[in-house]
């Protein structure tokens, strides 16, 4: 199949890019200007009642090591803390630390205001099949949904 233009892979992770910058914008804003994109990409993946280290890594397509470094410097930082598993008492779960909790406003409002500008851009028809589409694409894509 011929196609013109970039492929489809490229342009799904254009918006992405997008977006993560203007949030990684606001949290600096915000005066959480020490967090870096690495950092928010893995930040971005722990789980309400915290995730382990191992699952991080697989999410964010990162090596055990590099996850472990970079939760290192969340932990300084005092964004993130470990916690024993309470599911198991050799593992430990990385949980967002009260400093954390105070990124995540922020960066849901963020969030929010690029996808009004998204709507607004496109229309809510086209958002609605666009938002359908992806969902259905996530089914073979995404193994943690």
């Amino acid at each position: 199949m011929h196609q013109d233009g970039p492929n489809t892979g490229l342009l799904l992770f254009l918006p992405y890019r997008a977006m993560e910058r203007r949030v990684l914008d606001a949290v600096h804003a915000a005066g959480f200007a020490d967090v870096t994109p690495a950092q928010a990409r893995v930040f971005q993946r722990i789980g309400p009642g915290g995730t382990r280290l191992t699952d991080l890594a697989e999410q964010a397509l990162i090596t055990k090591q590099s996850a472990g470094s970079l939760v290192d410097q969340l932990e300084r930082a005092g964004y993130v803390e470990r916690v024993p598993d309470p599911t198991d008492a050799r593992a430990r779960l990385v949980r967002l630390a009260p400093r954390g909790e105070r990124v995540l406003p922020v960066a849901t409002a963020a969030v929010a205001e690029v996808e009004r500008e998204w709507v607004a851009h496109l229309g809510a028809r086209r958002t609605g099949a666009l938002r359908e589409a992806l969902l259905r694409l996530r089914e073979i894509t995404d193994p943690w949904a």
